[in-house]
């Protein structure tokens, strides 16, 4: 089989499909959730925090003056945005959250309802043919 043949039939299988339509979507997701954090949550957090904006917070590395907005400060020379990291590691938090209840429900609807009632059914029926085969000795 050629290079290409496989190529082919790998890139139609199903799960790589559905691999590239959860990278677009999640992709898509970022978005909102960097707007929830951003413009949702990070404003409250800083307001009950005595009005601080934590996506200005940094160290200037360059000895810019103190007080500038990040931006200002990045024009001038380096500077660790520790307020942004805050913001993107909340947005990750709350992005791997989401997934991971979206993963449960998911894995719960493959289950089906009867899950629990079909492994009790099977050891029922194993229990049976136990009883069966001791009868018949």
């Amino acid at each position: 089989m050629g290079m290409m043949q496989e190529f082919k039939e790998f890139a139609v299988k199903g799960s790589v499909v559905d691999l590239a339509v959860g990278v677009i979507i999640g992709a898509a997701f970022s978005k909102i959730v960097d707007s929830l954090v951003n413009d949702i949550i990070m404003p409250p957090v800083g307001y009950l925090l005595g009005g601080l904006d934590f996506s200005n917070y940094y160290i200037a590395l360059n000895n810019q003056a103190a007080g500038l907005p990040l931006a200002e400060a990045k024009k001038l020379g380096a500077v660790i945005a520790y307020g942004n990291f805050f913001s993107v590691v909340l947005n990750f938090l709350i992005l791997a959250f989401i997934i991971f209840q979206m993963v449960r429900l998911i894995n719960k609807a493959r289950r089906g309802p009867d899950a629990a009632a079909a492994a009790v059914a099977a050891e029922e029926v194993l229990l049976l043919r136990e009883i069966r085969d001791s009868l018949r000795r």
